[in-house]
């Protein structure tokens, strides 16, 4: 069998048009770039629920129904949101995760994001003290209590987790939910990578080496992906593909001010994937080698 290798896109994001202006805000804007993205070659579209008037990011679960029932309506697509919850509520370890168990509830989520660790978000073009909010700075905190939650209810409404693997400890903390929640779907590990900010490694080939030892070593055979934030990882491909992995692109995680269309990040992404010796999995091959995956190491 010819060598397969997996396409995300990550077509928005908190950013707001401020940062990257090029981004999909509405979900008819979301649902146009998802479908285009899927017949260029991607398997997965990931977006975040915005508020159409500001772009900043909102719990709107008819919003994300609609974008993701808009494009599995035109294509064959694994289609997943970022949605949080809204006000904080220290009664409740879960809450963040309230609007995902909706869509779950609804029969239409197949992946949902659960990132198994806390991380500081620093730009180095801002620093420190710089901006916060949708400028791309602050503590992104998920303590375990809300962890051993989320990845219950994970187990509960057998979605996907996406782990997004900000430092090489998410790995590991990542596979220790999946042993103590063995029913929970195999999550999907995306390893982080930036250049704009200050978490985990840069992209560079012995950082990708390293992230596929250590999960081979804590995670042996799970599926897993480079991405991150303010970052391009399309020279990351041959080693990716070397290793057999999978690739995220999109306004989400390009530099800020990326001046290329999701879709044409998706042709580059094909175009090196390509040249790697691979082809990009559709969606039916990654359903099918999810749904195949054995179980956590003991």
């Amino acid at each position: 069998m010819a060598k397969k290798t997996l396409i995300e896109v990550a077509v928005n994001g908190a950013w707001t048009r401020k940062y990257q202006p090029a981004i999909p805000v509405t979900a008819r804007e979301v649902i146009a770039d998802g479908v285009a993205c899927i017949k260029a070659g991607a398997a997965v579209i990931h977006a975040h629920t915005l508020d159409p008037d500001t772009g900043r990011q909102n719990a709107d679960v008819d919003n994300a129904a609609a974008f993701m029932d808009g494009i599995r309506a035109q294509v064959d697509a694994i289609v997943y949101p970022t949605i949080v919850g809204g006000k904080p509520d220290p009664s409740d370890p879960a809450w963040l995760w309230r609007p995902t168990v909706e869509l779950a509830k609804r029969g239409i989520l197949e992946w949902g994001v659960l990132d198994p660790g806390s991380v500081n978000f620093c730009r180095y073009d801002v620093g420190p003290s710089g901006l916060g909010g949708m400028g791309g700075n602050g503590l992104y905190a998920n303590p375990n209590n809300s962890l051993e939650a989320a990845a219950a209810l994970a187990a509960q409404y057998k979605f996907h987790p996406a782990y997004a693997c900000y430092e090489a400890g998410f790995v590991r903390q990542g596979a220790l939910l999946h042993r103590h929640h063995p029913t929970m779907p195999v999550p999907v590990y995306r390893l982080m990578f930036s250049t704009g900010m200050t978490f985990s490694f840069p992209p560079e080939p012995w950082a990708v080496e390293a992230y596929a030892k250590l999960l081979e070593r804590f995670a042996p055979g799970a599926p897993w992906m480079v991405a991150g934030l303010a970052v391009d990882v399309l020279p990351l491909i041959p080693t990716v593909v070397a290793l057999g992995g999978g690739v995220r692109v999109g306004l989400e995680d390009a530099m800020l001010g990326e001046q290329r269309s999701n879709v044409q990040l998706v042709e580059a992404a094909v175009n090196a994937i390509q040249k790697a010796g691979s082809e990009p999995k559709t969606t039916a091959e990654v359903r099918a080698e999810l749904a195949a995956w054995k179980g956590p190491a003991a």
